[in-house]
């Protein structure tokens, strides 16, 4: 159920990005719990664990832009 709307929710994916510095982390494929009736995403704690994964050899890297596909990385 929604925390918002109190709408279903379904499997979905999402774009998950954070603004490090003058780095834009760009991650696609990211699977979510997402709102039918809202829109609203959520993302399990397992799934958030893997993203700061990610997005710490994103900074590491220090690129000005990084897309990372999740799906292919997890």
């Amino acid at each position: 159920m929604c925390f918002y709307c109190k709408g279903d929710m379904k499997q979905g994916k999402t774009v998950f990005t954070v603004q490090h510095e003058n780095c834009l982390i760009v991650i696609k494929n990211v699977p979510c719990q997402e709102c039918e009736q809202c829109g609203e995403t959520e993302i399990s704690d397992a799934v958030m664990q893997q993203l700061e994964s990610m997005v710490d050899i994103a900074k590491k890297m220090m690129q000005e832009i990084a897309v990372i596909d999740y799906s292919k990385v997890a």
